[in-house]
């Protein structure tokens, strides 16, 4: 098993940065993957937030399992734990946001109504571990390119206040993962999406892992690309690679394939998907 396990000096200056500007807002927007309801969300966070008033945003919705993000909204619901379930990159979902700002907040801007004011502000801060797309929302919000993007993680640096032409002024922070990551299973998840970098685990450990995931929850995406019956599908990556590269490039060549596989699961190739599920005792 591998143990993944880093403090990087940028990570750990962003946490303490968080730690000593949460005063300053109101309310807590924490972004994750809706691939990873549950992996991409940074359990230092909880404890570094507390009591303050948080929304659940679960973006990427476009690349998630739908059936699956029902459940987990579902799952949220139940734990009267707000949650926003959006695509920043492609549809505009900022009503249901500021929405969701609102209803959290209602006796706070209730009080500002009350006492006449009319041109008060919302604070916000916006978290997340590296690459969930915080930096996309934020410039939805903006209306206008303010916070830097980029399909890796580590994009964001500083912190810095965004101003949205709406009520509500929020706060940009790095991405922030946990110093030490021992379950193996979270940490395949995280390397799947893009969130930690490749080099930190086997391509062959995220290849086996997404074959044997798709053969139990997506078989047929896998007998449709690889043009394999029912029967022929196996759970072991292993047993299938001399029927997978028969007509590929990568024949023979069991480390290029398996990087194939990883690219086909990160564009979309096979299909939408979640990896985090809800099971029965939750």
């Amino acid at each position: 098993m591998t143990v993944i396990q880093w403090y990087p000096g940028h990570m750990n200056k962003a946490k303490n940065q968080i730690q000593a500007r949460l005063k300053l807002v109101d309310i807590v927007l924490e972004i994750r993957d809706a691939r990873l309801p549950q992996s991409s969300r940074n359990p230092l966070l909880d404890q570094i937030i507390g009591n303050k008033p948080k929304i659940i945003i679960l973006n990427k919705s476009d690349l998630a399992d739908p059936k699956i993000t029902q459940q987990w909204q579902a799952y949220y619901h139940r734990r009267q734990q707000p949650i926003v379930v959006i695509d920043a990159q492609h549809q505009a979902h900022l009503p249901m946001i500021l929405t969701a700002i609102q209803e959290r907040l209602a006796t706070k801007i209730t009080k500002y109504q009350a006492s006449g004011v009319k041109n008060y502000t919302i604070r916000a801060m916006c978290l997340g571990i590296p690459n969930v797309g915080k930096s996309t929302i934020l410039n939805k919000l903006a209306g206008k390119k303010i916070a830097v993007t980029g399909n890796r993680p580590g994009v964001t640096k500083n912190q810095n206040w965004i101003h949205t032409s709406h009520y509500l002024d929020v706060l940009d922070t790095p991405g922030v993962l946990w110093p030490k990551i021992d379950d193996q299973e979270v940490a395949i998840k995280l390397a799947l999406s893009g969130a930690i970098k490749d080099s930190l685990l086997s391509s062959l450990d995220l290849a086996n892992f997404a074959w044997s995931f798709w053969v139990q929850h997506y078989p047929q995406i896998l007998e449709a690309r690889y043009h394999l019956s029912a029967t022929e599908l196996k759970p072991n990556l292993n047993l299938m690679f001399e029927k997978i590269t028969a007509t590929s490039e990568a024949a023979g060549d069991v480390e290029q394939q398996a990087r194939q596989i990883i690219q086909a699961v990160r564009q979309g190739s096979w299909g939408r998907f979640t990896l985090d599920r809800v099971t029965a005792n939750d």
